[in-house]
């Protein structure tokens, strides 16, 4: 049975967009990598679609990178059994081939788009293209302004914690977690769990539950645990394990959840915008930790604080939301002049090409 995992390696952040593209895979393990070329419209998800319904055909575990800027869109499939990856190679997350050939090489799809009909609507194109990029520009205006506040709180709030109490716990789990000591390199891949979109905040939650049957949940609306989370994330590497480390989209800086699907086991912070849809094997409540006379001091300010950081946010997803629109109705210019055919027939090519030993 074939196992599907789905992430983000983009991010609409209070930095702008936000990319983790490095991480897509380790060239030298890596046999074959097509780097898509081509324009709005063209395809590119199209062909990613069909290498993973092939990939999914044959039984095989897939990894979806789904698209920050149209989650319903993929940016890059991975096929780690066959050590083989297809991605979006175009901007805002341009990749270059460094083995040209012998592990990665571009695939052209701008040869399905008809020119000269395209020119005819040169116009019209550049107006739509332009259009969906001012309202990025705004929504991380919007998005920037609302992280400073955020920060503001997080940090007043981190003054009230008491984080060597929440260390300690953290590090009694592990203790009682962590598989006898291992030979070799851990290795850790870095990913965003989902994120804020054109089609609103969206998280792959079933993901963890894919890869993970224990998952201890950190209730933590202020972030607190984030720098918890990175102590942590240094033992479990050098305890010789594996890690899939979930950076928050919103400050990438930062950790937000560790999975870990050697050992079955997950460490997910929820707050506001993530819950868990299932009972977690253990639930540590971060308000517990908060000194209650402090906090009481300064509630009034932090609340007003809130408020105003709440409706930047929103602000900023009404502006994702209107560039996604206007990046639609560019690709709808582009879907009439372009031979789809063709785009399929070259994806059956390069599926042929990457499972026809199986």
């Amino acid at each position: 049975m074939n196992k599907q995992t789905d992430f983000f390696l983009g991010a609409n952040s209070a930095a702008g967009f936000y990319s983790l593209y490095d991480q897509l895979g380790a060239l030298d393990r890596t046999r074959d990598f097509l780097v898509l070329k081509g324009g709005p419209g063209v395809g590119k998800s199209t062909l990613m679609k069909h290498i993973g319904s092939v990939a999914r055909e044959k039984g095989l575990e897939i990894e979806y990178i789904h698209c920050s800027g149209d989650p319903g869109s993929l940016d890059a499939v991975l096929v780690p059994e066959l050590e083989c990856a297809v991605a979006d190679g175009t901007a805002p997350h341009v990749i270059e081939p460094n083995y040209p050939a012998a592990v990665d090489r571009y695939v052209d799809l701008g040869r399905f788009y008809d020119v000269d009909r395209l020119k005819e609507r040169r116009k019209e194109i550049v107006a739509c293209t332009e259009g969906y990029k001012a309202e990025y520009v705004r929504a991380y205006d919007c998005l920037r302004a609302h992280g400073a506040i955020r920060g503001e709180i997080e940090r007043r709030m981190a003054e009230c914690v008491d984080r060597q109490r929440l260390e300690k716990r953290l590090v009694n789990i592990w203790r009682r977690e962590r598989p006898r000591r291992r030979n070799g390199t851990a290795r850790e891949a870095k990913r965003f769990l989902g994120g804020l979109t054109p089609a609103g905040r969206v998280c792959c939650i079933d993901t963890v539950y894919t890869l993970c049957s224990r998952v201890y949940e950190l209730q933590d609306p202020y972030h607190l645990a984030a720098p918890v989370l990175g102590m942590l994330r240094g033992e479990i590497l050098s305890s010789g394990c594996d890690v899939i480390t979930c950076m928050d989209p919103s400050q990438p800086g930062r950790i937000e959840h560790l999975l870990l699907p050697e050992l079955r086991l997950a460490f997910v912070t929820t707050n506001r915008s993530l819950t868990l849809p299932e009972k977690p094997y253990r639930c540590l409540r971060m308000e517990r930790l908060i000194d209650r006379e402090q906090y009481r001091f300064m509630r009034g300010g932090m609340k007003l604080k809130e408020r105003l950081a709440d409706a930047l946010e929103e602000e900023g997803a009404e502006h994702l939301y209107l560039a996604g629109e206007k990046h639609r109705e560019l690709e709808q210019i582009y879907h009439p002049f372009v031979d789809f055919d063709g785009v399929m027939a070259l994806a059956e090519r390069e599926a042929k090409r990457m499972f026809g030993h199986l």
